[in-house]
């Protein structure tokens, strides 16, 4: 089994690779910061997991592209699991945002993780058994103050989600997305622990197009 995760160097993306990993799984990470990269893979080869990972700024077409390309020869022309992770947060009140503001959390949250969907498509579809899976979020599920960009593009994600589903069956690619509540990361306090979180992407093993809540309850 091989799968990329994105942004898997911290929080929750951290966890869904140690989980896929404990399941055998070769995975692939990506970060913007090498040195996290780095600390990461010495923390996962001391615990004999089979990871690698490479630098890619998910914001920059032309490194989403050469991440694939890396993808792809590593795990020659096959690829079983995309975890589309990285995101970037954003805590402002809608009359502050920024058009800089919103093309960057627009393109971060949601442009970067379609555009790896159909880098991916062709690596999923040759695995004969492919799954996606999007780490949303319940502010994508329920209006939250301070978060209006941020939870639009988790509703964007939770959608193409179920759009992805519908199309890529066909081809044999499941979607999913997990929609976890607050999460104790170096950005917010502790409320869900990560691997919480990570531990759902194993409940998408039979379900497609689903949007799956890990918040204790809070959108019931």
């Amino acid at each position: 089994m091989t799968a990329l995760v994105t942004g898997g160097t911290k929080g929750i993306g951290f966890a869904i690779v140690e989980e896929l990993a404990e399941f055998g799984a070769a995975v692939h990470i990506c970060s913007r910061n090498e040195d996290d990269i780095n600390k990461c893979l010495e923390e996962w080869k001391r615990k004999g997991f089979n990871v690698t990972g490479s630098v890619c700024d998910i914001l920059s077409h032309e490194q989403r592209k050469r991440l694939m390309e890396t993808v792809s020869s590593i795990f020659h022309g096959k690829l079983n699991i995309l975890v589309n992770n990285a995101a970037k947060p954003s805590m402002k009140k809608i009359i502050d945002n920024s058009d800089e503001d919103i093309t960057s959390i627009v393109g971060t949250n949601f442009v970067a993780g379609y555009h790896l969907c159909q880098l991916a498509h062709p690596l999923l579809k040759e695995s004969g058994y492919g799954s996606i899976v999007f780490t949303s979020s319940i502010a994508g599920l329920k209006a939250i103050p301070i978060l209006s960009v941020y939870a639009a593009t988790k509703g964007a994600v939770n959608q193409f989600t179920k759009n992805l589903a519908l199309e890529w069956a066909k081809d044999n690619i499941r979607a999913n997305a997990v929609a976890p509540g607050p999460v104790k990361t170096e950005l917010l306090g502790s409320v869900m622990d990560a691997s919480e979180g990570g531990g759902a992407i194993n409940a998408a093993s039979y379900i497609t197009g689903q949007v799956i809540a890990v918040d204790g309850g809070y959108t019931a």
